[in-house]
């Protein structure tokens, strides 16, 4: 579990990274689309740590069962 957590973690790191560097080249670049590269990078930029975040809390909360307890005498009722 805790080397799913770490893997997951640092895939992030790893794509924010790379979210950064090609924010950054499509912010420098003078084509037609850089535009829009650049708005789907900023995006990405965005998007990628909620997911992350969202798989963490997953992965915290995968393991933990929580049983419910029903009382019978007041079902019967």
């Amino acid at each position: 579990m805790k080397k799913a957590k770490r893997i997951l973690a640092l895939s992030g790191v790893v794509l924010l990274v790379a979210m950064y560097v090609a924010t950054l080249v499509f912010a420098l670049l003078d084509s037609p689309n850089s535009f829009v590269l650049f708005k789907a990078s900023v995006y990405c930029t965005i998007v990628i740590p909620v997911i992350v975040y969202s798989g963490t809390l997953i992965f915290n909360n995968a393991g933990r069962k929580k049983e419910w307890k029903i009382d019978d005498d007041e079902s019967e009722q």
